[in-house]
């Protein structure tokens, strides 16, 4: 009787450290979702979804598997993405897989599907946030004619609007400078420093 009290009573020692460790662990893996994944911008949060998953690679190989010039490339994923039906999406944003699998999205959505799929490719790209809209720019590492482009810090970038159907690289920039709240690249979770920013 004595040894089963001793054995129940190390099992619940084990039970117990493993629960500590459990919960521990969840407590870590939550601190880095919160950090890698919601930014503070003025007081808003922003979730970002982007994703450098198998399933993103295979699709940004697919799509630009005939392209021989990067403005095919970035076309390709653009049209993608512009041609999935616009629809707000109440909750938080999604990833590019349920944005193409659902087969709508928002800005948001349709941002970090596009985002993730240049990234998969290479491509130096950012979120540019202005008031209740998201875009993303992104640099080819070119300058095209008759495109304006958004030079920041002296390296041009070139809007990519989502949520126009069929746009083009380089969609007009609408918004006046002191409206954009900020660069992010949603991959570090960070703010971009922009000390110098023009658009010619």
């Amino acid at each position: 009787m004595l040894f089963k009290s001793k054995i129940a009573y190390y099992m619940s020692i084990v039970v117990s450290v493993l629960s500590v460790v459990f919960i521990g662990f969840l407590i870590y893996k939550s601190f880095f979702i919160v950090k890698n994944q919601y930014i503070d911008i003025d007081g808003l949060t922003y979730v970002n979804q982007v994703r450098t998953d198998d399933y993103t690679k295979k699709l940004a190989k697919n799509l630009t598997k005939d392209c021989q010039t990067k403005v095919c490339e970035v076309q390709s994923m653009l049209n993608l993405v512009t041609n999935i039906p616009y629809k707000i999406n109440e909750s938080v944003a999604r990833s590019g897989k349920n944005v193409l699998e659902q087969n709508f999205g928002d800005c948001d959505d349709k941002s970090n599907l596009l985002i993730s799929l240049l990234n998969a490719k290479g491509y130096e790209a950012y979120f540019v946030l202005v008031p209740k809209h998201i875009f993303v720019v992104v640099n080819l590492g070119i300058i095209l004619p008759n495109k304006k482009a958004l030079y920041i810090n002296g390296k041009p970038f070139y809007k990519l609007e989502s949520t126009a159907k069929n746009s083009s690289i380089g969609f007009p920039l609408k918004y006046k400078f002191d409206e954009i709240k900020a660069f992010i690249d949603p991959f570090k979770n960070k703010k971009l420093v922009v000390n110098r920013l023009e658009y010619k």
